[in-house]
């Protein structure tokens, strides 16, 4: 029987879910902003278009995330997500009016954009696990596909805004003041966590103190098919999505743009996967055979981005970029979401955002090692090589073990399917 199709905006009728969405597409604003402020800042001002200073403050940015993700998802299981969040939110508040208030100050040095870059990592690490748990607990199991997709819409929407607003601001105001609207904008998310109702939420039961982060590790190392999802978005994440670096080393270092046209590039990017998570919010129903034919079509993409003659060249290939790198993420996330147990959800979900972002310490310096030796264009190739072997590596996978009957449907409770190591049917 076919699956419901659930309405595109139906988890938005939910009054906790609403002001949460409503709070992030604020803040999501504002963190597009200082993405690009900080991009700008870094290349313009404190050095000489270096790639690869650029590339260590991501580096350091993500690496909190490797870290500290185990604890992180294990803490998210065992406290209330809710209050979690209110301290996390706060903590990233706080680094962004420091960055803010140096550089408006004219004090701002280097080694104060990797300390503070380090320092939101820390924040960002619990931040993480406890955001995308949080989700299933504001709507009903049948709506979290929905609620999932509708958060990538909150985040790619700020997104299409964020960056163009950065590139005017920056132009017009200066680095320091698109600084300052970030900071501020946190305060969106934390009166939308204090005016939620306790009594309209789907608390799961918190998990064992004790060993928690070990029972995270053993449920994971027992589900072939949520491994094969981490490799592949590993894969992305390490090698594809370091746009952070590629799109400012294309601006600044190939087609001489200024920063107008830098932050149109992240809004440009936007409008692709804003387009996919629409898709996502009414898909009822997750296919691993989309996911992997999604990442081969941003293989295709990014390979256009490398060979882009021009920057409306350039502009365009960000359009299917964005759409097939979204659906991939969008896809991948829920799946991973309804695969595990509720009581599960935080440990594994920091998991999936430390594979996920944690690889970046990794590939951001490499990818800034390689636009200062082999030219920013290399930085797009080696991407979309990664990602076409690791397409290659997951279908070769799954065919040896399942057979050609290979590419189900991902497995929810709603839809039990063989798993990736049943024997062919």
């Amino acid at each position: 029987m076919a699956a419901e199709r659930v309405p595109m905006f139906a988890s938005l009728g939910i009054r906790n879910y609403r002001l949460f969405w409503t709070g992030g597409l604020i803040s999501n604003i504002g963190t597009w902003m200082a993405r690009v402020a900080q991009d700008w800042l870094v290349l313009t001002i404190l050095t000489a278009n270096s790639a690869s200073a650029l590339g260590i403050t991501t580096g350091l940015q993500f690496l909190p995330i490797a870290l500290l993700a185990p604890y992180a998802g294990a803490v998210a299981d065992r406290i209330p997500k809710r209050k979690l969040l209110m301290y996390t939110q706060a903590a990233q508040a706080a680094v962004g009016l420091t960055l803010a208030g140096l550089t408006l100050a004219g004090w701002v040095q280097l080694w104060h954009v990797y300390l503070l870059a380090f320092l939101l990592g820390v924040a960002a690490a619990f931040d993480g696990p406890a955001r995308q748990a949080f989700a299933p607990e504001m709507v009903s199991e049948r709506l979290i596909p929905n609620a999932v997709g509708l958060n990538t819409t909150s985040f790619n929407g700020a997104r299409l805004i964020g960056p163009a607003v950065a590139g005017l601001t920056i132009a017009w105001w200066g680095v320091g003041p698109a600084l300052l609207i970030n900071g501020l904008s946190f305060i969106a998310v934390l009166i939308a966590l204090m005016m939620m109702r306790d009594a309209e939420l789907y608390p799961v039961p918190f998990a064992k103190r004790r060993g928690a982060v070990r029972d995270g590790l053993r449920y994971v190392r027992a589900r072939p098919d949520i491994i094969l999802l981490l490799f592949i978005v590993f894969m992305l994440g390490t090698f594809g999505m370091n746009f952070q670096i590629t799109n400012a080393l294309m601006s600044t270092a190939v087609f001489h743009a200024g920063a107008e046209l830098y932050g149109l590039l992240g809004s440009i990017l936007a409008i692709g996967s804003l387009s996919a998570g629409l898709l996502a919010a009414r898909r009822s129903r997750l296919r691993l055979r989309l996911i992997i034919g999604a990442l081969a079509g941003f293989s295709i993409a990014v390979t256009g981005l490398a060979l882009a003659p021009g920057f409306w060249w350039y502009a365009f290939f960000l359009v299917p970029t964005g759409l097939t790198a979204l659906t991939v993420m969008a896809t991948a996330n829920a799946s991973v979401q309804l695969a595990t147990e509720p009581v599960m959800r935080g440990r594994v979900m920091a998991l999936y955002q430390a594979i996920f972002l944690g690889g970046t310490p990794i590939g951001a310096p490499l990818i800034g090692w390689v636009g200062d030796v082999w030219g920013p264009r290399w930085t797009l190739a080696i991407g979309a090589i990664a990602c076409a072997l690791t397409v290659v590596v997951a279908v070769g996978y799954i065919v040896r073990q399942s057979g050609w009957q290979v590419l189900p449907w991902i497995h929810t409770e709603e839809d039990v399917v063989p798993d990736l190591l049943d024997e062919p049917r």
